[in-house]
């Protein structure tokens, strides 16, 4: 089992700042995409940024210039800094992971953090 820790969500001012992480643990044999979504009440889930093992990247395009996915290999853990925020950002934030696990054999994977949630309002 692969199980995703998310951290960093909170209320903020428009324009502030917000850090985001996703550790992950396990059997984790390998990583190739590391994603940020969001869910607005009402809304449907939306994919926001995400980063492929290679080290590629793709945003949302209300996030581009304002959002930064990152991620640090060593620790399996996924970063998405979001500056500049705006009301609109206000959502649940969900981390996905996917790769492969050793279960016996390796085994692909996907999982899915708890959610936290990201509130922009003064």
């Amino acid at each position: 089992q692969v199980q995703l820790v998310e951290s960093g969500g909170g209320l903020v001012q428009p324009g502030g700042s917000l850090r985001l992480s996703c550790a992950a643990s396990g059997s984790i044999f390998s990583i190739n995409f590391m994603g940020w979504y969001r869910q607005a009440p009402g809304k449907q889930r939306e994919l926001v940024a995400a980063i492929t093992s290679g080290g590629s990247t793709n945003y949302l395009n209300s996030a581009k210039g304002r959002f930064t996915i990152s991620r640090d290999n060593a620790k399996n853990t996924a970063y998405l800094q979001m500056n500049s925020l705006k009301p609109e950002d206000t959502a649940v934030y969900f981390c996905n992971i996917r790769g492969r696990k050793m279960d016996g054999v390796q085994v692909d994977f996907s999982s899915w953090g708890q959610g936290t949630q990201v509130t922009v309002s003064s």
